[in-house]
């Protein structure tokens, strides 16, 4: 029996650490927060009960991210009991005002094993992507957390004011509901009127928003910008060294929409929020039938690296291998579909130059298809023109539905006007966009990957 305890970060799925995501792969039962991002959820193996603990009880403070721990003490528990592999995934760092050690006393109570991940907290990813240093030698070589919202419980308070004031850089969290008192208690404790102030609301999400002041106005100005929570506070003069180091405002935002990992490197700040997903076919008896048959065809064309992984997916329920493919001539879309080919032990026989559909057509130009049998593995919902464009050619082309493509229900709010440019990767990018955010303002470019992509963005508008 085993329950391990992972920090999830503080916003995008990408703030997770590689063990913690490793171990959230492998877990039977994932008892996660509600702050934690819907996205990462995705990465659980399927099957895998997934229990909010937001619906474990009733929120109990005013701050809203308490829940019935009694409940969740419970429930990891009874899991962990019944030999379920489970991971508790907490938002942010693990250690940091999460009540780990609330849950940790019970599992050792029950001799239950633990082990504990720490992760990204938000008060140091506030300060990242605010440009914020924490520390710097000139203006603060400490600095301290705190909470800015106690146990409603507790008869006396166990912050103490006094010591903080002389701390170097001070980062609060759940303080916002509580921001006029804290600052009272600052300014009173010695701190100057003029000492900068940062509001940092959603660390590390695409809605993260900074609000700047000073102890003498950051209250007014945290009223009139209607900043709501989650919000981490930052106090000290490292804030003003924002005007330097906003990095993450002084970038070139683009919002990628594909499935496929963002890109790094390159003279801009990638936001990755896939607008589809792939998921698995209701029924693969009629593709499997195909696969059974899969020496009758001449080429096997992948037009995506999802239709290769599908492909040997069943083709291994079968139970085949790549030796069934003997003989068989293959094509691939592009480099990274033959890639993912390669991982499969097969290497593509035609790749073209220009990685698109329009490259594809322009090399079955030059290949002779009359009579020759050619089998599609892709989505149901994939463009049409390829085949017939095949069968032009005097092939007889069979369409194999290996996976589905569906729009994402948990899209986040976002602002499109934070973006410089928007990158669509596929026709249902484009569509799944269309039906969760409608316009793109003006001045906001529009990328396009093919032109069958690019089609769909001008019947929309967007290009």
């Amino acid at each position: 029996m085993k329950v391990y305890f992972v920090g999830a970060g503080p916003g995008g799925t990408d703030l997770i650490t590689v063990r913690g995501l490793e171990i959230l792969r492998q877990a039977d039962c994932v008892i996660y927060d509600y702050l934690v991002d819907k996205r990462l959820l995705d990465e659980a193996k399927e099957g895998a009960e997934l229990v909010c603990c937001d619906t474990l009880g009733k929120k109990r403070y005013s701050d809203e991210f308490a829940v019935h721990q009694e409940r969740i003490n419970g429930l990891m528990v009874r899991k962990a009991k019944a030999g379920k592999k489970v991971i508790r995934l907490k938002n942010g760092d693990v250690s940091v005002f999460s009540r780990l050690s609330q849950e940790l006393e019970v599992l050792a109570r029950n001799r239950i094993a633990f082990e504990v991940v720490p992760g990204v907290t938000a008060g140091s990813a506030a300060a990242a992507f605010s440009g914020i240093p924490l520390t710097d030698r000139r203006f603060a070589s400490s600095v301290i957390f705190v909470t800015g919202h106690e146990d409603h419980t507790k008869k006396t308070s166990s912050v103490d004011w006094g010591k903080i004031a002389g701390s170097g850089t001070i980062v609060l969290y759940m303080a916002l509901a509580n921001l006029a008192k804290i600052v009272k208690g600052l300014l009173a404790a010695g701190r100057p009127r003029r000492m900068p102030v940062a509001l940092i609301k959603d660390a590390g999400c695409l809605t993260q928003k900074a609000v700047t002041g000073t102890l003498a106005d950051i209250v007014n100005k945290a009223r009139s910008s209607g900043i709501i929570p989650p919000v981490i506070i930052i106090v000290g003069e490292v804030v003003k060294l924002r005007r330097r180091f906003d990095w993450l405002g002084r970038a070139k935002k683009i919002l990628y929409t594909g499935i496929s990992k963002e890109r790094f490197f390159e003279d801009a700040r990638y936001f990755h929020i896939p607008l589809i997903k792939l998921v698995q076919m209701g029924s693969y008896k009629e593709f499997d039938n195909y696969l059974k048959k899969i020496a009758n065809f001449d080429w096997i064309i992948f037009t995506s690296r999802y239709g290769v992984e599908y492909f040997f997916k069943r083709l291994h329920k079968i139970p085949y291998d790549a030796r069934a493919l003997n003989g068989i001539n293959i094509a691939a879309i592009g480099n990274s579909t033959n890639g993912r080919l390669l991982d499969f032990g097969v290497m593509a026989d035609l790749v073209p130059k220009k990685e698109s559909s329009e490259g594809l057509r322009a090399e079955f130009q030059k290949v002779d298809l009359k009579g020759k049998k050619i089998f599609l593995p892709r989505s149901d919902i994939s463009d049409k023109g390829l085949n017939a464009f095949l069968a032009g050619l005097g092939a007889e082309v069979t369409e194999g539905l290996a996976y589905r493509n569906i729009a994402r229900g948990d899209l986040p709010e976002l602002d499109i006007e934070f973006f410089d440019e928007i990158f669509f990767t596929s026709p249902s990018t484009v569509r799944s966009f269309k039906a969760r955010y409608k316009k793109i303002p003006r001045g906001v470019k529009v990328r396009c990957i093919g032109d069958v992509t690019l089609r769909e963005a001008k019947k929309f508008g967007y290009a």
